[in-house]
């Protein structure tokens, strides 16, 4: 079974900075991509950002205050989040496209159990 483990969030001050990580794990054979998805009290599921071979796409909210980043020796993606505002606060998901030996053929998606990120003064 594979797996993927979020860390790093929790209560944070407006304007500050937090960082994220997300490693995967298990019965990996490759990751295509890895990436962050949010979701806020009474909204849905949102992009933050996303990384692949064939580039970087940020979400509208993210774009210009996060980056992310990825090791994939370390099978861990990043997501470096700056200038924290209330309406950040979300429970933050891992996300991976990964092939695993349970279905080596096929890309499938992974979601992590999220983390949750809480920006208030």
């Amino acid at each position: 079974q594979v797996q993927l483990v979020e860390s790093g969030g929790g209560l944070v001050q407006p304007g500050r900075s937090l960082r994220l990580d997300c490693a995967a794990s298990g019965s990996i054979l490759s990751i295509n991509a890895m990436g962050w998805y949010r979701q806020a009290p009474g909204k849905g599921r949102e992009l933050v950002a996303r990384v692949s071979p064939s580039g970087t796409t940020y979400g509208p909210s993210a774009r210009g205050r996060f980056t992310i980043s990825m090791d994939r020796g370390k099978n861990t993606v990043y997501l470096d989040m700056n200038s924290l505002r209330p309406e950040d606060t979300a429970i933050y998901y891992c996300y991976a496209l990964m092939r695993d030996q349970e279905q080596p053929q096929y890309d499938r998606d992974h979601w992590g159990k999220g983390t949750q990120v809480t920006v208030s003064s």
